[in-house]
């Protein structure tokens, strides 16, 4: 089952007219999709993740609904969620870490993107100024359901998250080389897009991972070659820092990364969940 949040891109003439000169901020709402259409639900999307998490699978009838529907194309996606952080593990397809001469990690190499890093599917990528090469990273998500700090032999890892979504890692390649960490590197405004939904179940044994930039496949992986799987990941995670429900797990890139320019399109695609989509723009002057 796929939800979303999302904002209606027109609002009629005379709603707007009765605000008179106040400005509006249309508020985010949540749906159900179901084939082209978007079934809104009367609760927010942050309010079910712990449902969600729960197993409430299959039965759209387990929510309120508004009455309303909307198609896919009368709709701006937003961001599934607002994590209060996103963990992301590097290096953990083998062949990404040997394309870029490293070896490969004994246990989950992880670290933080801030939240202000994250963008909406179809909000521009801004190269900041003299970053140098920038790089895409495509990559499955998992988006936590409920508090989860260190889960014991018999709990499962898996039971904590709510879906699922596509997330691009983007990062300013020279920078990552320079620094000692990777905070700059990963951290710029624009540098997390997420989205478009969250798919509550996915087969995380073989599902494909790709990225495509200007319609060229660039990777392409399956979460097969995982060298640390999600429940791994998730576990590792739990024994250092709280997870908070909406806090995204960006669990690592195939082989096949490469530079971003202005005007480029770039598309991550999860088999399951869909497509994100962004532009490429250069710095702002």
């Amino acid at each position: 089952m796929k939800f979303c949040r999302f904002q209606p891109l027109e609002f009629p003439v005379q709603r707007l007219a009765a605000h008179g000169d106040r400005e509006i901020h249309p508020r985010p709402r949540t749906g159900i999709i179901e084939n082209d259409k978007i079934v809104e639900l009367s609760v927010n999307l942050p309010e079910i993740l712990g449902a969600l998490a729960g197993g409430v699978n299959g039965k759209t009838g387990s929510f309120p609904f508004t009455g309303k529907k909307w198609a896919v194309a009368e709709v701006q996606f937003l961001p599934p969620v607002k994590p209060s952080k996103i963990v992301c593990v590097g290096r953990n397809y083998r062949e990404h870490a040997k394309e870029l001469g490293n070896e490969e990690p004994k246990e989950p190499l992880i670290f933080l993107k801030p939240p202000s890093a994250v963008i909406a599917p179809e909000e521009p990528i801004v190269l900041p100024p003299d970053s140098g090469r920038v790089d895409y990273e495509g990559e499955l998500a998992a988006i936590i359901g409920r508090r989860c700090r260190n889960l014991g032999p018999g709990d499962n890892a898996l039971s904590y998250i709510a879906g699922y979504t596509c997330l691009n890692d983007v990062t300013a390649r020279e920078f990552q080389k320079r620094d000692a960490q990777w905070t700059r590197a990963k951290g710029f405004d624009t540098f997390c897009p997420l989205g478009p939904v969250l798919q509550t179940s996915i087969d995380l044994a073989n599902t494909n991972v790709e990225t495509f930039v200007n319609g060229i496949s660039k990777q392409s992986g399956c979460t097969s070659e995982m060298m640390f799987p999600v429940d791994v990941i998730i576990r590792f995670v739990g024994q250092v820092m709280t997870l908070e429900p909406g806090d995204v797990i960006a669990t690592g890139t195939p082989a096949g990364v490469g530079p971003l320019a202005p005007g480029d399109i770039v598309e991550v695609s999860v088999g399951g969940i869909g497509t994100l989509r962004n532009t490429v723009i250069g710095p702002a002057s």
